[in-house]
């Protein structure tokens, strides 16, 4: 006679298996979640800008800069930055301040008599931490070399952004609304179809740009925008951060908000080159930067405000890359979106009563 058993459940997993199922399981989950990302927001920033240091420093040379002294004062404010100077010699001061405004140079030093004297001009707008370190670096190095070294700020920030924040601020708003605005939309607004949520995510961008520009410039005074140039960059960048989101939220569900949470706001703003310039940037973030939404934006604005009639392409094609990307990714996969509604069935015509 053949006996049938029936495995029992342990206690353990049984208690177990009840928790996976209780609302405890996710709360949990987020606890170690959010811990983690704190950590990490923490660590990404301190580790971008807390201790600033300079990797390489671009700068035009006009004058005697062959010469023994010279080489002598340029080896000195090397070891004096511990960094590189990469320099880009010029024919003539005209044509340095050109590379100043083109942005492929932080500052021009000439150096005169054979080294004996040299003029620095520095770039406030360029990068204001790269034009306070070599301010106060360049004239110390000459004291000690002999070398009397005048400095003077060609391209000074605006009266009210002094220390050239001002830019990264109004980025920043624009990136943390942007996925904001997406996951208010897919909460409370959840029955919006795919071609829906793109329009009202380009409409409460195309607004909240809108406004960004028009607090910081007419009502706070703290920066001269371009203002429809702005206003624009800030609405793609709106644009980009909720359309990135729901991106994520296509392919990832309810956990959207740990990519777009990491690649926007831990490895993004660090990077952006808004609070702290590409140069004193550690050498990866310098360059990740470029090809991430937030530092495209900071870029164009930075331009756009300070180099005016030196607008750069590269800035507007990152965005539009993500603009592209992410609608796309949205839109092949917008089946997969936690959102919509069904279509209406058709109503059924009335019946009509034979006579």
């Amino acid at each position: 006679m053949a006996h049938t058993s029936q495995e029992t459940e342990s206690p353990a997993h049984g208690r177990w298996s009840a928790f996976r199922q209780s609302p405890f399981w996710p709360a949990t989950v987020l606890v170690l979640i959010l811990a983690a990302a704190a950590g990490l927001f923490a660590g990404s920033y301190t580790y971008s800008m807390a201790n600033p240091t300079p990797r390489l420093i671009p700068t035009a040379m006009v004058g005697s800069y062959e010469s023994a002294r010279a080489q002598a004062y340029l080896r000195g404010l090397e070891e004096a930055l511990d960094t590189s100077v990469r320099v880009h010699p010029y024919r003539t001061r005209a044509a340095a301040r050109e590379a100043i405004e083109q942005q492929e140079v932080f500052a021009v030093f000439e150096l005169r008599d054979g080294g004996r004297s040299a003029l620095l001009d520095v770039s406030g707008a360029s990068g204001a931490s790269v034009a306070e370190l070599l301010s106060q670096t360049a004239p110390a190095v000459g004291k000690k070399l002999g070398v009397q070294v005048t400095v003077r700020d060609v391209n000074p920030l605006q009266r009210g952004d002094p220390r050239g924040l001002a830019i990264f601020y109004i980025s920043l708003a624009a990136v943390i609304i942007g996925f904001v605005g997406a996951i208010q939309l897919s909460v409370h607004a959840r029955s919006l179809t795919p071609f829906e949520r793109i329009l009202f995510t380009a409409a409460y961008a195309l607004l909240g740009g809108f406004v960004i520009a028009a607090t910081v410039d007419w009502l706070l005074g703290a920066l001269d925008l371009p203002f429809a140039e702005s206003w624009l960059i800030l609405a793609l960048t709106m644009f980009v951060s909720g359309m990135v989101f729901t991106m994520f939220n296509t392919l990832f569900g309810r956990w959207a908000m740990l990519p777009t949470w990491g690649l926007m706001v831990i490895i993004g703003n660090p990077s952006s080159g808004g609070a702290v310039s590409w140069p004193l940037l550690p050498s990866p973030l310098g360059v990740i930067g470029r090809w991430l939404p937030p530092g495209a934006s900071v870029n164009a604005q930075h331009t756009a405000v300070y180099f005016q009639g030196y607008q750069h392409l590269f800035p507007f094609l990152v965005l539009a890359g993500w603009a592209l990307l992410s609608c796309t990714v949205f839109w092949v996969w917008r089946h997969r979106h936690p959102g919509g509604r069904e279509k209406e069935p058709p109503e059924a015509e009335p019946e009509t009563a034979e006579s």
